[in-house]
């Protein structure tokens, strides 16, 4: 493990279907992190989602849980390696059981400046924003 990483909790309403829709948009399981009560899921060396369930998640927390559902909590922007990339893990979230959300402006404020991005929600509907960025210094 890298010393510096970033975990993001996610109350989840079932466990299990969450893990089986992140597993589908090609992210891994750590099984070292998971039982009944969460599920660790591996983005990449840095980055790893914690699915709580709702139970769980209460016990790390005083105030009330968001309904996510009915509103915006946050929104986790990815940023990705290219416009493909984006658009196949968007594709692949809504083929698992999210649903994309689509805001013309938006889009087209990003392609002024050299943006593709995308957004989706997970079944909780967590909104997740993958994006790619055409910038000088990328390379």
């Amino acid at each position: 493990m890298s010393s510096k990483m970033i975990f993001v909790n996610l109350p989840v309403t079932d466990l299990p279907r969450s893990k089986n829709f992140y597993e589908a948009l090609g992210w891994k399981v750590n099984q070292d992190f998971t039982d009944e009560n969460a599920s660790c899921i591996v983005i990449d060396d840095n980055i790893c989602l914690m699915l709580l369930t709702r139970e769980y998640f209460a016990t790390f927390a005083t105030r009330p849980i968001a309904d996510t559902a009915a509103t915006t909590s946050a929104g986790y922007a990815l940023s990705l390696g290219s416009a493909q990339e984006v658009d196949q893990l968007t594709d692949a979230a809504v083929a698992a059981g999210g649903r994309e959300e689509v805001n013309e402006d938006k889009r087209a404020q990003e392609a002024q400046v050299g943006m593709h991005g995308r957004t989706f929600l997970d079944p909780d509907g967590h909104q997740w924003e993958p994006f790619w960025m055409d910038y000088p210094g990328a390379n």
